[in-house]
């Protein structure tokens, strides 16, 4: 009886690597070591491995369906990002499959593998919160399907990624209200790995450096929804060392600082300036209405796709991943001086 065939899987089992290393080092792909290569390239022909044909045939046949990550459609960014997508693709002859990952990781992969099975011919993503594994995303590299990054990026793999510029645009919130007399300001941010917080982080510290303001790690907090601002913020209202501002990662979580300001009867901007991130209809919307870094999210989808389609293409010069970035404005209204 013949031996079954074994798979890139029984390849990645019995060495103790993942499968998306022993595909690129079948590919003899430089990111892995020429040790690793060699010893998988030597099981593979020991046990008479050969590449599945059906895979093969997926990955060569091209269909129109670009497929888009969103990990909320509820929040004003995203939905202008997917605007910015959508048309674009459109008027290219391009269909679209969107997905929301809910923020959830397992919900990420199992959107990406749908997409592999629908055999989509690109995909732009931006991380749910909790990812901080990315094998399937290699796994669509691996199958020729190129990726582009937007927002919430990965810079464990090497491809395209459009970004608002989080430091410009943090930076120039905070020193805005660093002129207009605010002192103590507190950064209310998202989960330290992902890259917008790094950079939204890094902003609000050199600013307050400029300026040889202190910052301990009492003003940093983790604190990402308008929910969390309104159950923290007034316990820091009533400390005697308490803010004079606040700087938060996006907008729903300054409209929840406002609305805790109200509830303990702080005056803003008077005693309290607030700045937001994103200019989405939440911002326009609050009593007064929030200062915030407009992040021109339909530009950010119209960047995405024109890479994507531009890599679906061959058109793309330059074959190594690239950042493209998006500047910030501030926008100044009634929560700050």
């Amino acid at each position: 009886m013949n031996k079954p065939q074994i798979t890139i899987k029984d390849i990645a089992r019995a060495l103790g690597v993942s499968p998306s290393t022993v595909s690129r080092a079948l590919k003899d792909n430089p990111d892995i070591s020429l040790e690793t290569r060699e010893i998988i390239h030597k099981y593979a022909h020991e046990h008479n491995y050969k590449p599945n044909a059906l895979a093969l045939n997926l990955r060569t046949s091209r269909s129109n369906t670009i497929g888009v990550i969103v990990p909320q459609l509820v929040h004003h960014f995203f939905s202008c990002v997917l605007s910015g997508i959508e048309k674009t693709a459109t008027d290219a002859g391009y269909n679209i499959l969107v997905a929301q990952s809910n923020e959830e990781y397992e919900q990420e992969v199992k959107i990406v593998h749908s997409f592999l099975a629908t055999r989509v011919c690109g995909v732009i993503t931006s991380l749910a919160k909790d990812t901080s594994q990315y094998d399937h995303y290699q796994e669509l590299l691996d199958n020729n399907i190129p990726i582009v990054f937007y927002d919430r990026i990965c810079t464990g793999i090497n491809t395209e990624r459009v970004v608002v510029d989080d430091y410009a645009g943090a930076f120039s919130a905070v020193e805005y209200m660093i002129q207009t007399g605010c002192k103590r300001i507190f950064f209310y941010s998202s989960l330290p790995h992902l890259e917008i917080s790094k950079n939204r982080r890094n902003g609000y510290l050199d600013a307050m450096k400029k300026y040889k303001i202190p910052v301990d790690n009492s003003m940093i907090k983790l604190c990402d929804t308008r929910e969390q601002a309104i159950a923290i913020t007034p316990d820091l209202l009533e400390k005697q060392e308490r803010p004079d501002a606040f700087f938060a990662i996006n907008d729903e979580t300054a409209s929840g600082i406002l609305y805790a300001c109200k509830l303990v009867g702080m005056k803003v901007p008077e005693e309290v300036s607030i700045c937001g991130f994103t200019d989405g209809a939440i911002a326009q919307s609050t009593d007064p209405k929030l200062t915030t870094v407009e992040q021109h999210g339909q530009e950010v989808g119209e960047s995405a796709i024109d890479i994507l389609i531009h890599k679906i293409e061959g058109k793309m010069e330059d074959k190594r991943g690239s950042n493209r970035i998006v500047k910030t404005n501030l926008l100044v209204r009634g929560t700050t001086k």
